[in-house]
């Protein structure tokens, strides 16, 4: 059970404050309120991963899933994000939106494995980075580094393209990873390259238990 229905819980994200100069080099795009509510309303209704819970968000950006996750009752959620510009805008909605227990800290994810962290979260949840030409692969960095900090779920975005990749390296290492949605990403047009207004990306929304690792 939510504490909030889906549309409520859109509705507060709508008033989520985004990139004011995104990075190109990080990959910076903000996560839409629509797919933000329905990838954390999904999470607590369907497999309790929320309310309670401590929460880990990876690459938190300016924290629209951490603060999905706060209005859903997490007892804590942390938002890791290596660039400081981010963070603070991060840090900021959630004062405007008088959120207890959220926390961001400055880090860069890859660096978290071995770390304080291991171990620490019920659920980690992200939409990392898909990797561009530049840092192809960033995608399953972060989601091995979710699957260390994690004690029972991890929730993650891949480009649909990459599903049958996804399942054989998850089944490596040893969590049971599955598909639980197929959603449309609609990315606006953010840099000066981009040569039309908006494009939709096919993307997967997974859940991978990892309670058996």
């Amino acid at each position: 059970m939510a504490r909030l229905k889906m549309k409520k819980l859109e509705e507060y994200l709508q008033c989520v404050d985004h990139f004011e100069q995104p990075k190109i080099l990080l990959e910076q795009y903000p996560t839409p309120p629509h797919i933000a509510a329905c990838m954390t309303h999904h999470m607590q209704a369907q497999h309790d991963d929320i309310d309670g819970k401590f929460v880990a968000d990876l690459g938190c950006g300016c924290g629209m899933l951490s603060i999905g996750a706060a209005l859903l009752g997490a007892q804590l959620t942390v938002g890791f994000e290596l660039d400081d510009a981010a963070l603070n805008i991060y840090r900021q909605n959630v004062i405007d939106m008088e959120l207890p227990g959220v926390d961001g800290v400055r880090v860069n994810v890859l660096h978290l494995a071995g770390s304080k962290w291991d171990n620490v979260f019920d659920t980690v949840l992200m939409n990392p980075p898909f990797g561009t030409k530049h840092n192809a692969g960033m995608d399953m960095r972060f989601l091995d580094v979710g699957m260390r900090l994690a004690t029972g779920a991890v929730y993650s975005l891949h480009k649909t393209s990459t599903r049958t990749y996804i399942q054989k390296k998850s089944k490596e290492w040893g969590a049971r990873g599955n598909v639980v949605a197929e959603l449309r990403y609609n990315i606006d047009a953010s840099y000066k390259f981009h040569k039309q207004k908006s494009k939709d990306i096919e993307v997967d929304f997974w859940r991978f238990d990892v309670s058996d690792l």
